[in-house]
């Protein structure tokens, strides 16, 4: 999938033409096309996008998590896919998916296409059935990850090694492992057992960059056990509207379009966000444009003495 051409005009005119109280999710099931059982999502080079990369946003749609595919709806996923092509990702296709409660929700993973058009990408988005379950801590965050190591095929892999980019959004803890019973429940496929978290997303990581992206007020504690898995690709919100915007800087980081923290700064102060704004995402990827060294910090000074060479008695009697 991935046909059709991108217009941010376009998408910006969809995407504002939608009053704050429209209907915009307006599915009371899931979606039988964002179904997970037995089906394989592909993001494919073409004519149209030679050099083509899979982008997956899995949003947690439990309870208040709501709010982050709302804002994406009706105001900031143009932005997002601006600073994208921005940072030099020329064909990105986007694939949505959204995590539910595993074990309480009717819908506990929804999956959609990958799609480069703003129009199909916006239908696969408000295709998303907003459940707003979630009560206690079972989000399907895991079943996200393994559709996306065992489910998706990326060309951007096979043909040039280029990892793709998920972006999973959430506000509870991550399972210890993933359950065999529900894979087979909800996505259709036979494990042997279950699957240590760890090892899952060493498997992820074979082909997909992920980033946590965790939901503003989360517990220390959980934030504590997602960074003991996923480092500095865990990233604290300080507000659901930067959700977008993070995760387009978090692209120009890695991509090297922005060296920088503050050339990032800059270059969102460029597109029209306020100082306090853009400081205020500037916070958010402290720690992982640190973990890559671009931060700004200044580098440790050099040391030009030599150090010692061979093996001279060190003079000390025993």
């Amino acid at each position: 999938m991935g046909y059709g051409e991108y217009s941010h005009a376009a998408h910006l005119a969809l995407t504002t033409a939608r009053s704050p109280a429209s209907p915009v999710f307006e599915q009371r099931a899931c979606h039988p096309l964002m179904d997970p059982r037995g089906v394989v999502r592909e993001s494919c080079d073409s004519d149209e996008h030679p050099d083509s990369l899979g982008v997956v946003f899995a949003l947690d749609v439990t309870g208040s998590m709501g709010d982050i595919p709302r804002r994406l709806a009706t105001s900031t996923l143009p932005d997002f896919m601006s600073a994208l092509l921005d940072a030099g990702v020329r064909d990105p296709q986007i694939c949505f998916m959204a995590v539910g409660h595993a074990g309480q929700d009717r819908a506990p993973l929804q999956v959609g296409q990958f799609e480069s058009s703003e129009v199909l990408i916006d239908q696969w988005l408000t295709r998303i059935y907003l459940e707003g379950g979630g009560a206690g801590d079972h989000e399907a965050y895991e079943l996200a990850m393994y559709f996306a190591a065992r489910h998706i095929r990326l060309q951007s892999v096979e043909r040039r090694g280029r990892r793709g980019l998920l972006f999973l959004t959430g506000d509870v803890a991550p399972n210890p492992a993933l359950s065999r019973i529900e894979v087979e429940r909800i996505i259709g496929d036979e494990l042997e057992s279950d699957v240590p978290i760890r090892l899952l997303i060493e498997e992820l990581q074979r082909t997909f960059e992920p980033f946590f992206l965790m939901a503003p007020g989360s517990p220390r504690g959980i934030e504590r056990a997602w960074r003991d898995l996923l480092g500095d690709r865990v990233v604290r919100l300080e507000h659901a509207d930067d959700t977008a915007f993070v995760a387009s800087g978090l692209v120009a980081l890695l991509e090297g379009a922005a060296g920088s923290l503050k050339a990032l700064v800059k270059r969102l102060q460029i597109a029209g966000l306020s100082r306090k704004r853009s400081a205020r995402i500037a916070r958010s990827l402290v720690p992982f444009a640190a973990s890559i060294g671009r931060d700004d910090a200044p580098a440790p000074p050099g040391r030009d003495t030599e150090l010692p060479r061979g093996n001279p008695p060190s003079g000390l009697k025993r």
